[in-house]
Order: structure tokens, then C-alpha cells, then sequence
């Protein structure tokens, strides 16, 4: 990857995961600018070093002069964000994202910029259930699986270069879908899972269960705490594949009813068998 002539990034976006990747890059040697609307979060990068430079507002030399550019902002924002200023991107720039939504968001990209600028879209399966730039670590890459989602208006180079960020952040798998691959997929892992850990949380209200869970509730619920401007937001936005996924975890969970009801012991049983089979796959890798 060429990097040495990419050595300006700029970050736009300097909450969890923006500041997540200033810290990695800035580690690594680049120059890292940073631009975000919140003169809060901007102070902190800048008093505890994961920037070089930050400004609460669009400063155009700071785009400019970046020779890649990574966006860590809302989707609409982004396309939006996109159109403003696209004019001050310097020939040649490479754009990549963090979106945890790709087919209703990367193909606009692609059709509102200049063509000598070229994005290729990205999601690290990395986080936490906490945000803001003050929760930010470069660790959260370390291990993680790192999803790059090429069009056919990718290049291989472009495709290349951003596989290798997510190589020298630190992310163990790097893997191809297309946008609507990446939505399919990204409803059944990470959207579902959030539903059915808000949804155990508010179909109780009992205030004292803190008292009685174990880790098991407490590992289930985990991602409960949730920002609920950016995941309502993701979810409408991903609405048909996670409605398919929804009505296939329904459909699951009423079979298991069923053979409860039905004193069903060996259907259970099986169910936990198989489980434990799939769930043996993490532990190996």
C-alpha cells in the first residue's frame, strides 16, 4: 500500500470510532486532522494528544490537504457532509467509512462525487456500548473482523489500500461483501442482537434485577445500553433485511415454545446440541 504518499488522514467524525482511529493512525506515524462539530470533543483530542490537529468546524486547508479521508458520521450526515464539500478534496483522495449500513448509503456516495475521488466503504466490527471520543481506544481493532465493500466503481487499488488499513489497525480477518451481502449479514449479527438485548431489558420492570443476574444476563444485555439516535437511525435505514431477520428469530423461539410446551425434551436437547456446535466455531478462531 502507498502509503508514504497517503500520509495526511483526516478524520471526520471524532466520537467512538473516530477518535478510535485517530489513536491507532496517530500511534503508527501519520498525521492525523481531525474535524468534528463538538468544541468539547475537539478540546479533548487535542489536550490528550490522539490528534494533531482538530477543529469544530469544516476547515478547508484541513481537507485540502489530506490525502485520505475517513468518515465516522451518521449516514445522512455523511452524504450530506459529502455534497457540501467535496469541492475542497484534493484529486486522487481516498474516502472510507465506518457505516454500519451500506447499500442505502454507498452507492449515493459513489454517485455524488467528483470521479477523480474514489470511496470504498468499510465497517470494523468493533465497539463498545459506550461512546464519545473520551471512550476511545485503538485496542477495539486488535482481533476484530473488518469488513471492506467493494462496487464495481472500485478500483483494486483502492480495495487493496483499504484492506491494509484495516491490517495495520490490527484486525484479524479481512473480508469482502457487496453492500447488500454487508446488510443481510450485519442484520443477523449486530442489529438483532441489539433488539433482543433491548427487548430483554424492557419486557421486565422489575428495578431490582441487578440484584439477582448472574453473568449470563449481564453478557445477554451488554449492548442494551445503547445509543438510540444512531441505532433507530440504522435500523429504519436497514429495515427490510432485519424485518427478515426478526421473523426468522421469532419463528425460532416459538419452535423452541412449542417443544417446551410439548415436554419436548430430545427436540431441546437437540437445539442445544446444535448450538454448541455452531457456537465451538468462535472458540476456534
Amino acid at each position: 500500500m502507498d502509503w508514504i504518499s497517503r500520509n495526511n488522514i483526516l478524520i471526520v467524525g471524532l466520537g467512538l470510532m473516530g477518535g478510535s482511529y485517530a489513536r491507532g493512525l496517530k500511534r503508527l506515524g501519520f498525521h492525523v486532522t481531525a474535524i468534528d462539530k463538538d468544541p468539547e470533543s475537539v478540546s479533548w483530542a487535542l489536550e490528550h494528544g490522539i490528534v494533531d490537529l482538530a477543529y469544530d468546524h469544516v476547515e478547508e486547508e484541513a481537507v485540502r490537504t489530506a490525502d485520505a479521508a475517513i468518515f465516522a458520521l451518521y449516514p445522512g450526515v455523511f452524504l450530506q457532509w459529502i455534497r457540501d464539500w467535496q469541492h475542497l478534496f484534493k484529486p486522487g483522495l481516498r474516502i472510507t467509512d465506518v457505516t454500519g449500513v451500506k447499500s442505502c448509503v454507498v452507492y449515493d456516495i459513489q454517485a455524488a462525487l467528483r470521479d477523480d475521488v474514489e470511496f470504498i466503504a468499510a465497517h470494523p466490527m468493533a465497539g463498545r456500548e459506550v461512546s464519545g471520543v473520551q471512550n476511545s481506544d485503538e485496542r477495539i481493532f486488535r482481533d476484530a473482523n473488518y469488513i471492506v465493500v467493494p462496487t464495481e466503481k472500485n478500483t483494486p487499488e483502492a480495495i487493496a489500500w483499504c484492506e491494509s488499513l484495516g491490517r495495520i489497525l490490527g484486525c484479524r480477518h479481512i473480508a469482502r461483501l457487496s453492500p447488500e451481502e454487508h446488510d443481510e449479514m450485519i442484520g443477523f449479527v449486530s442489529q438483532l442482537t441489539h433488539c433482543i438485548a433491548v427487548s430483554l431489558m424492557t419486557c421486565s420492570d422489575n428495578t431490582h434485577l441487578v440484584d439477582y443476574t448472574g453473568d449470563s444476563f449481564r453478557d445477554l444485555t451488554r449492548i442494551a445500553r445503547i445509543n438510540d439516535a444512531m441505532w433507530s437511525e440504522l435500523f429504519l435505514m436497514n429495515k427490510e433485511p432485519l424485518l427478515k431477520q426478526m421473523d426468522v428469530f421469532i419463528r425460532e423461539l416459538e419452535n423452541f415454545r412449542a417443544m417446551l410446551a410439548a415436554e419436548d425434551r430430545e427436540g431441546m436437547r437437540e437445539k442445544m446440541r446444535l448450538s454448541t456446535q455452531r457456537r465451538a466455531l468462535f472458540e476456534r478462531k
